[in-house]
């Protein structure tokens, strides 16, 4: 990144002007692997992370054996937000769920940028108010929503953000997202497939219908994405 010109392709980056990206020049490019842990519940925040084409989803514990997403990242965002408050320690496990490239730097550099940059500040702030916007429409989706309708929400958020109508991803790793058992699962997808919405094989998951994935939706989706829409006016 030459002089904070480049375009990123991350959107909170990119809201930046040139001239006020300061420290910003020195993220590091890097590549997200499937399943790789950026952070524990509990654990240090080392690095905050900017994704470009990759995925991230927050994890909250069910029990000692279960988790379910409470969030995901892609390119409109940033993990790592409790650093921005003053927490040096993640509230919830950051897993990565779509491979790819991000952008990241350490923690402690990333707070003196923060807190001398203010198009930075109130980009983050933004952001942070759609973050908790999904996070609380995924609480109440997860509750009260049938699961089909929360596949093609899901299947939808991430599309969005990932920039692509496939992506890996097994039955198992879904129900881990969305707090189902596998039938559960497996029932949902195989609803949505024979509806020619989708198509899956050997953990690929292809999106064939938008339209008809957004008509199978719950209304979470669009309220959620509204948010963003209007986060990033």
């Amino acid at each position: 990144m030459t002089g904070g010109r480049q375009h990123t392709g991350n959107r909170v980056l990119d809201s930046i002007p040139p001239k006020q990206y300061g420290h910003l020049n020195e993220l590091e490019p890097v590549t997200l692997k499937f399943g790789q842990i950026l952070y524990e519940a509990g654990g240090k925040i080392r690095y905050v992370y900017f994704p470009v084409n990759s995925l991230i989803s927050l994890l909250t514990a069910v029990d000692l054996r279960r988790t379910v997403e409470v969030g995901m990242v892609g390119n409109e965002g940033m993990t790592g937000m409790p650093f921005i408050l003053g927490m040096g320690v993640s509230g919830v496990k950051a897993l990565v769920q779509g491979a790819g490239g991000a952008l990241r730097m350490p923690a402690g550099l990333f707070r003196t940028e923060f807190d001398g940059n203010p198009a930075l500040r109130r980009a983050l702030f933004r952001y942070t108010y759609a973050l908790m916007a999904q996070i609380s429409q995924t609480a109440a989706c997860n509750r009260f929503h049938e699961a089909e309708a929360r596949l093609a929400r899901w299947l939808l958020m991430t599309r969005e953000r990932i920039g692509s109508d496939e992506f890996l991803m097994t039955h198992e790793f879904l129900g881990q997202m969305l707090g189902l058992r596998r039938v559960g699962i497996t029932e949902a997808a195989g609803a949505l497939k024979q509806r020619k919405l989708l198509d899956y094989s050997r953990g690929k998951i292809s999106i064939l219908d938008v339209k008809g994935l957004k008509q199978a939706s719950c209304c979470c989706y669009q309220i959620v994405k509204n948010v963003y829409d209007r986060a990033q006016d």
